[in-house]
């Protein structure tokens, strides 16, 4: 059966953190919640309800930015823990449903259906049923996408939220996405996206219809993969576990800092919060990068490979402190650092940094 097409449906809990946070406290139902970093401290806005939506409040925005454009809004701070019991609950609807399920994030996820179902119409049924086992069971609202790539499903699962299910059929991949913007597509960000517009390019079907030659040329690789995408050709399987490259913490201070013993001291709580997530998931850091945001938003990484894995907080906070010094202009005011660990592996035993 190699030859039909594959059945792939992409979930996305809509508005999750808000709605958990309704959930349990019924008395926010209908309003404008926001959950995230307080303002005073620069927070940002995690997650927004639809309530909060209607105002222009969208995730990522400044908490101070969200609040003066709906000054109503109740904010509330992220309750991680919370928020991973509701998504553990979704997740096993799906894992009954499917033997194929990618968990994406917290609240969304993949499910390859092409060997549950003989028929497109049962997968679909199948979906309804996901989305309703989801409201009726936990409580929360779904939105699906059905359709025979992940690159698809995933576009079909925004398209009608909150609460939709859109089928895109096979053969019906390229008509869907041509209308839309082509910063849908995977890896077109905000500076790809100016540069095809200075190619005349809107929609992924202004896209579709640009030779290949021509975004290789431009872009590379990448813009091969871009012309793969307009067409709605996308073979990524479904994967059931991945592999987790990297870690990282960071801290957003509530007044840009310019002491270099402070500075120091959080890159210090920092390492030690990276090196404990290590231990606990039984792993080590290959190379450790910092990241340094000053007050006017310029942003600089740097990172130092080890000489052997580690776990150490000792270890990280050496290389991290030879990246400070490399990196910080003294005196400049810093608003954000962070800490990260990559090229993760099973510990080796602890070796000199150098």
């Amino acid at each position: 059966m190699t030859d039909r097409p594959r059945v792939i449906v992409h979930l996305d809990l809509d508005a999750f953190f808000a709605a958990v946070e309704v959930l349990e406290n019924p008395g926010l139902a209908g309003k404008p919640v926001l959950v995230g970093g307080r303002p005073e401290e620069r927070g940002v806005v995690a997650t927004a309800s639809y309530p909060a939506r209607a105002f222009g409040v969208h995730s990522a925005m400044p908490m101070a930015r969200a609040l003066r454009l709906c000054p109503q809004a109740i904010v509330l701070p992220p309750r991680h823990d919370l928020y991973a019991q509701y998504s553990r609950r979704v997740m096993e609807i799906l894992g009954q449903t499917a033997p194929l399920v990618e968990q994406m994030s917290i609240d969304e996820a993949y499910l390859d259906l092409t060997d549950q179902v003989a028929a497109w119409d049962e997968a679909v049924e199948i979906a309804r049923q996901i989305q309703a086992r989801t409201r009726d069971e936990v409580g929360l609202s779904a939105s699906l996408g059905v359709a025979a790539n992940k690159l698809v499903a995933k576009v079909a699962s925004d398209r009608h939220k909150p609460g939709g299910l859109t089928v895109v059929r096979p053969g019906e991949e390229a008509a869907f996405l041509a209308p839309l913007p082509a910063r849908m597509l995977l890896g077109v960000g905000p500076v790809t996206e100016r540069e095809l517009a200075e190619m005349g390019v809107k929609t992924i079907g202004d896209l579709a219809r640009l030779p290949e030659d021509e975004l290789r040329t431009r872009f590379g690789r990448h813009g091969a993969e871009m012309a793969r995408q307009a067409r709605g050709i996308d073979e990524r399987p479904v994967v059931t576990e991945h592999e987790r490259k990297s870690v990282s913490q960071e801290t957003t201070f509530a007044r840009d800092l310019r002491d270099a013993e402070a500075l120091r001291k959080h890159l210090w709580q920092l390492s030690q919060g990276v090196a404990q997530w290590l231990k606990e998931e039984g792993l080590a850091a290959g190379t450790i990068a910092i990241k340094l945001r000053y007050a006017d938003f310029t942003t600089l990484t740097r990172q130092m490979k080890l000489a052997a894995p580690t776990d150490d907080a000792r270890e990280i906070h050496r290389a991290v402190a030879i990246l400070f010094e490399r990196a910080w202009q003294r005196g400049r005011p810093v608003r954000l650092l962070g800490v990260a660990g990559r090229n993760l592996s099973p510990p080796a035993g602890q070796l000199p940094l150098f």
